[in-house]
């Protein structure tokens, strides 16, 4: 369910730097853009950051969709790993009393009923630790980013975009 032409082949990192664990997203994108972005130019590494609804437009334009955030379950502790494949990730959360609290899961909802949803699409992040105010990842966080970046890799390698 892709658009016709959509080619772009995008790592998405997301997240507010300024929350420490919530910007985890961008913090591994830059991880990741220092380690293949120069010899892979056919990969865009994004930082949304928290941009939400302003993301559809790269959203709707990917053929592979790799996303690098934060990501809240119930389910996890601190500083569990995590990833979902397409199906798994949910595309709506909770009701919205406004246009200010689309999140990202809404981005996709609404590239999918657009019919302009990534053939490729993959999440993967960390269950945040300290979502204080203050730059940069906590110590715990830090600790699981090889995790991170290793799923990452793997799932570009799957994809056929890195060797």
């Amino acid at each position: 369910m892709n658009m016709i032409g959509a080619t772009r082949r995008i790592v998405l990192g997301l997240g507010n730097t300024l929350n420490r664990d919530e910007g985890l997203g961008v913090f591994a994108l830059k991880r990741l853009e220092e380690r293949f972005g120069r010899k892979y130019p056919q990969i865009e590494f994004l930082d949304g950051g928290a941009l939400g609804l302003n993301l559809l437009p790269w959203v709707e334009e990917a053929s592979h969709l790799l996303v690098l955030d934060s990501m809240v379950s119930r389910f996890s502790l601190p500083g569990s790993v995590m990833e979902l494949a397409k199906d798994e990730i949910p595309l709506y959360r909770n009701i919205k009393m406004s246009d200010h609290q689309i999140t990202f899961q809404e981005v996709l909802g609404l590239a999918k009923f657009r019919d302009k949803f990534p053939e490729y699409l993959h999440l993967v992040g960390a269950q945040p630790v300290d979502l204080s105010i203050g730059y940069g990842i906590s110590p715990q966080i830090e600790a699981v980013m090889p995790e991170i970046l290793t799923r990452a890799e793997r799932v570009l390698r799957e994809w056929g975009l890195i060797e």
